[in-house]
């Protein structure tokens, strides 16, 4: 369009503009943004320069093997969607990423790539206007399967967002506008003058008249003053000397428009309206509607879903060379930040998640992955979460099991067991002390204690004074295990039986096989009474003192104890039981609730 390249420039320019300061705004978050526990005290000067030596260090080394070998597999086949989507979820992919590549290489950025390539390139000719056709059907495809399993086959928990139908509305404009204008343009008896005039040079009125009656014949011209279908045999001479026109002074640099079949299908529907959007301007107008679409998505690429075009890619390339075992804590606070971003919201994880079912009892999406990520993003971002929203994060956190699944499973390549691990870690030093970090979800932080940076007794020591808390005094900070005055103590709490331990001989496997003993030098002064002491005092109905002991609380209840008791004496069981026995025996007022029943975006 030559009358338009002005506004066509000034467009580009602008959208370009906003995207690359985007893109650089976005690309900056990474090294600003802090996720979970590592690089709290870092600058974001140190932790480029620390990215910046882990790339050069990686590029120079024969680890960029393993990033070419990512690049050819998961980034231009998109293998991991194949191999942990299916295949119909990986077919929507490929064919949108194919068809909109080739479109932005060989139809948008024609004139700069496809002209230096193909010096004798026309965007009329063919393979151009078949392959433009081709690759936009290709996308119209893909977002055909998109739409059909987003909309018409849900899949359970999964939960379509806004910027999931951005995704999907932005590239439709934008092929559906492209379709609708090749096709406008087709009819349009302006643009068949204007062609006459700047191409072909025809200044004789008979051959003028000839290749407009070949050309609504045969190329979908609408004309306001010969009307189609023509009388081949009334008008076969007509047609012959329109057709020789046409061989003479068009075909070098127009082949017939049924090619271009994308287009020409439009033309044939708007045929009806062809002279009337013609008198109306209309090609200019639908130029512009496209153009500006086009632009607007560029534009805004870096603020949206769409921006997973990038992440997603460094993402892969990151996590394929990635070893945690000699990584900073600079460059995981820096990837951890990039994995937001790289988050495509797909669900493939939600679908795996171990700790899904809980979803169906508790109703909080936080507890899916998907969710979570969108929580964190909130958090990470400091966008405004009242408490009952960050109780609810926090719940949806805690409750992940460390299972790995959704790491697993996830096509883009996200570690998201590290990524739960580090935010969880970090909330449950900054949030009120979860009482659920005494129980079962203390074997998950048990088995990482090594990986901790900091001491890994700190929470613990906090959800335990918070459970001695009377109003607002605390009944013994330094020793909390100790009972309220004036409480009596039943013997024995329910579910432990003395006859229980009448097999017990005190061989201490239990003390032996115990990761929490083997934590310390001197457990004794840590734990007080040892898991085999517990039992001989169980064993003598000495409850008071086994409730006391630091050893029920720090327990992760990893039932290896119980595991390897050779008199199949359930030791785990009576930890466990002897903890909520004090709870509920300590201080009444402060006995745990079910945390809360939240559903995210509601209040």
């Amino acid at each position: 369009m030559p009358n338009h390249m002005f506004a066509f420039n000034i467009l580009l320019y602008s959208s370009l503009s906003v995207c690359i300061v985007g893109l650089v705004y976005r690309l900056s978050c990474w090294f600003v943004l802090k996720i979970g526990i590592y690089g709290k005290n870092s600058s974001v000067p140190r932790r480029l320069s620390v990215a910046f030596k882990s790339f050069f260090r990686i590029l120079f080394s024969l680890k960029i093997l393993k990033l070419f070998q990512v690049f050819i597999l998961d980034v231009v086949f998109q293998r991991r969607i194949f191999v942990k989507a299916g295949f119909f979820r990986w077919l929507a992919h490929i064919l949108i990423f194919c068809g909109f590549l080739f479109l932005l290489f060989f139809h948008a950025l024609g004139d700069i790539i496809t002209q230096r390539l193909f010096p004798d390139y026309y965007s009329t000719i063919n393979p151009f206007l078949f392959l433009r056709s081709l690759f936009g059907a290709l996308v119209v495809v893909g977002l055909s399967i998109a739409v059909g399993r987003r909309f018409f086959s849900k899949q359970q928990r999964t939960k379509t967002t806004r910027m999931d139908k951005y995704a999907i509305f932005i590239v439709a404009f934008i092929i559906c506008s492209g379709v609708f204008l090749e096709g406008l343009t087709m009819t349009s008896h302006s643009e068949f003058e204007r062609m006459l005039d700047d191409y072909a040079g025809i200044y004789d009125e008979e051959e003028i008249t000839a290749i407009e009656s070949f050309w609504v014949e045969n190329y979908a011209l609408v004309s306001p003053t010969i009307n189609a279908p023509l009388n081949v045999s009334k008008n076969a001479e007509l047609l012959s000397l329109g057709e020789e026109v046409n061989d003479t002074y068009c075909m070098s640099c127009h082949v017939s428009n049924k090619w271009g079949f994308l287009g020409y299908g439009a033309a044939k529907i708007i045929k009806p309206f062809a002279v009337w959007l013609d008198q109306s301007n209309g090609v200019s107008i639908f130029w512009y509607i496209h153009i500006i679409g086009c632009f607007l998505g560029l534009a805004i690429l870096p603020f949206t879903k769409m921006f997973h075009m990038v992440s997603v890619p460094v993402s892969m390339f990151v996590n394929a060379v990635r070893d945690d075992d000699i990584s900073v804590p600079e460059n995981l606070a820096t990837i951890n930040a990039m994995e937001l971003d790289a988050c495509t919201h797909c669900g493939v994880c939600t679908q795996s998640c171990s700790a899904s079912m809980m979803f169906e009892v508790m109703g909080n999406e936080y507890i899916l992955p998907s969710e979570k990520m969108r929580a964190l993003k909130k958090l990470t971002r400091k966008r405004r979460v009242n408490q009952q929203e960050l109780d609810a994060i926090c719940q949806g956190i805690y409750v992940c099991t460390s299972c790995e699944r959704c790491t697993v499973s996830c096509p883009s390549g996200i570690r998201l067991k590290d990524l739960w691990r580090s935010a969880r870690e970090d909330l449950i030093r900054s949030h009120v002390p979860e009482s659920s970090i005494l129980s079962p979800f203390s074997f998950v932080r048990g088995m990482q204690r090594k990986w901790l940076p900091v001491t890994y007794e700190k929470p613990i020591d906090a959800a335990l004074k918070a459970f001695c808390k009377n109003g607002n005094q605390v009944i013994n900070v330094d020793s909390p295990l100790v009972f309220a005055k004036g409480r009596k103590f039943n013997r024995t709490p329910k579910l432990i039986s003395a006859s229980d331990y009448s097999a017990c001989f005190d061989c201490r496997n239990c003390t032996i096989i115990c990761p929490v003993v083997a934590n310390y030098e001197k457990p004794e002064e840590i734990l007080g009474m040892l898991p085999h002491q517990i039992m001989c005092s169980l064993g003598l109905n000495l409850v008071e003192p086994a409730s006391q002991s630091a050893m029920i609380w720090y327990c992760l209840t990893c039932y290896q104890c119980q595991e390897h008791c050779p008199q199949n004496v359930p030791v785990c069981d009576h930890l466990y039981s002897l903890k909520n026995y004090a709870v509920n025996t300590l201080v009444p007022e402060r006995k745990p609730e079910n945390f809360f029943k939240f559903k995210a975006g509601t209040n």
